[in-house]
């Protein structure tokens, strides 16, 4: 009983990372797959191949890798969600979203512009 109560606490014990403070391990092999197919199906002239997909993915993940722990809580479960609905998940639409709800708070503080308004010194 004590093996089993003692592998339970080192279980426990053995992340001394909460999960939310780690970049989501997302499966984006599908989506670079379907992308491709489609593309080329398509006979689009630019198709993106299976390989830049993946390319791209992990690129927005070592991205992500930097910015995730400076990025609110609120902002990344909401991403997180953004990013992985309709079982398709993907890293770029992760970064993304990150980036822009930085861009949407950094322009929400800026002071508000006065500018030469018609009703500026109207009262």
């Amino acid at each position: 009983m004590k093996a089993i109560l003692f592998s339970l606490a080192m279980l426990g014990s053995h992340s001394l990372i909460p999960v939310s403070d780690r970049v989501p391990a997302l499966k984006v092999e599908a989506l670079c797959q379907s992308t491709s197919e489609t593309d080329t199906a398509m006979g689009l002239a630019l198709a993106q191949s299976f390989s830049d997909c993946m390319r791209d993915e992990t690129s927005a993940q070592q991205q992500l890798v930097t910015l995730w722990s400076s990025t609110k809580p609120a902002v990344r479960e909401s991403c997180e969600g953004e990013a992985t609905s309709g079982g398709i998940e993907s890293y770029v639409d992760l970064l993304t979203c990150i980036q822009m709800a930085d861009a949407a708070n950094t322009l929400a503080s800026a002071p508000p512009l006065r500018g030469a308004s018609k009703k500026r010194n109207k009262q």
